[in-house]
């Protein structure tokens, strides 16, 4: 079962090499297993029993089941679709002595630029063109072995190994072709369109390595874009396939995480409050109504952890240590929205559905990273808790985690959105099935 599910993810992320990829996949499954699309800019008729998901921007979505207009509160969970990549600009090819061309790249997230160097790499992203009454977008994959950022020959730079820093304008700049080479052109055919009428573009660099198991009992998995699709297809393998009968169920995949969540689509937008206040309204539920949804509602942020490192078990916390096929990781540092009464909820959501749970705190001298937790709950202050798959070389082009560790993500998402949480007074929790 883990290594069909491996595979399962593969074939997900293999679909994905763009936030925007990300979301046509999404809704592509979505559309197959009978939801209906929602548009922001139209009114929303929803019904009881109903299946639905709202697309922003092209790399954004919010999937939700509506299963009665008396609804109890939201249930939510919460993962991202970016990842680090090369951002192609516009004006992209750089000529070399009338020999060579590169590629005119910026820095999308955090990354160790290094990493990237002497693998084959493609583009895809979306195209706006010229139609007949305006402009319409058009997305696109290359998909084909196009760019390699050549590294510089150790004899050439004697001293790589004592540390050498990479300039993001010099270093990381891909070999795309000789003298002609010309992206539009080539993304234009791709396209099926003529070159002139590209307005403008949203082109993303990825690495065209495929996911593979390894390990001695293929007990490993190593893959691109495992954070944070890795929690994406968990997140949306559950939804899919989890019923709840008391609460509206709710999947949303954000953009632009990597770099702060700060647009319209991102996670410190209003995406996820004006799509819960639509649901709500369509219900029937009075303002203060909704607020009760919201605050008996329970969101899970879902963006992968770090595990010890084999070669610098060091660089973790002495008593709370997470290891790859040890199960989900609870995040927990002043960064992250996980606090005590939402680590206990999961924990127990996680004990009877029989998926083991690990702990993640930072070293106290080593400064937390964040996810989208917290910046969400900013415009929707609802309990979370911050989870992820434990896994080693995040923000590489090629991460590695745990064969084990999909099957368990998804096994524990499944059993919250089929749970009710119930908050009482005196500081008590029921946690009840709401299948």
């Amino acid at each position: 079962m883990f290594k069909q599910i491996s595979q399962q993810l593969f074939n997900f992320i293999e679909k994905c090499p763009t936030a925007l990829h990300t979301v046509k996949t999404v809704e592509d499954k979505l559309v197959e297993a009978g939801f209906e699309r929602l548009y922001e800019n139209e009114k929303w008729d929803i019904k009881e029993g109903g299946k639905y998901y709202v697309v922003r921007s092209m790399t954004s979505i919010i999937a939700f089941k509506y299963p009665k207009a008396n609804f109890n509160a939201f249930s939510i969970i919460a993962p991202h679709g970016d990842s680090p990549c090369f951002r192609v600009k516009e004006n992209p090819e750089i000529g070399v002595d009338k020999k060579y061309t590169k590629l005119n790249t910026e820095v999308y997230g955090g990354m160790q630029l290094n990493l990237w160097t002497d693998r084959t790499l493609s583009a895809a992203g979306r195209l706006l063109v010229k139609s007949e009454n305006g402009v319409k977008a058009i997305l696109v994959d290359l998909d084909r072995d196009l760019f390699v950022i050549p590294s510089l020959a150790i004899h050439m730079l004697r001293d790589a190994n004592e540390g050498f820093k990479m300039n993001p304008q010099v270093d990381t700049l891909p070999l795309f072709g000789g003298e002609k080479a010309d992206f539009l052109a080539i993304t234009a055919e791709k396209a099926n369109i003529s070159k002139e009428d590209i307005l403008s573009f949203d082109m993303f660099l990825y690495n065209r390595a495929k996911g593979k198991l390894f390990g001695a009992d293929e007990e490993f998995i190593i893959c691109p874009k495992l954070d944070d699709l890795q929690c994406a297809f968990s997140a949306l393998t559950a939804f899919m396939n989890a019923d709840n009968t008391e609460n509206v169920t709710v999947c949303a995949i954000f953009d632009n995480e990597e770099i702060g969540s700060k647009t319209k689509q991102g996670a410190d937008s209003s995406f996820l409050s004006d799509t819960l206040e639509r649901i709500s309204q369509k219900a029937g539920k009075t303002i203060e109504e909704h607020k009760m949804a919201i605050s008996g509602g329970f969101m899970v942020s879902a963006d992968n952890a770090h595990a010890v490192h084999p070669s610098y078990p060091e660089k973790t916390d002495p008593t709370n240590r997470t290891y790859l096929n040890g199960g989900v990781v609870i995040k927990n540092n002043t960064n992250y929205a996980t606090d005590s009464v939402s680590s206990a909820i999961f924990k127990t959501i996680c004990e009877r559905a029989d998926v083991p749970f690990q702990i993640y705190f930072n070293r106290s001298d080593v400064r937390g990273g964040s996810t989208l937790g917290n910046i969400s709950n900013s415009h929707v202050s609802i309990n979370t808790v911050d989870i992820g798959a434990p896994q080693l070389a995040m923000h590489s082009p090629y991460e590695t985690s745990g064969a084990k560790d999909t099957k368990y993500m998804v096994d524990a998402m499944t059993a919250f959105y089929q749970s009710v949480i119930k908050y009482k007074t005196g500081g008590e929790f029921e946690i009840l099935n709401g299948k």
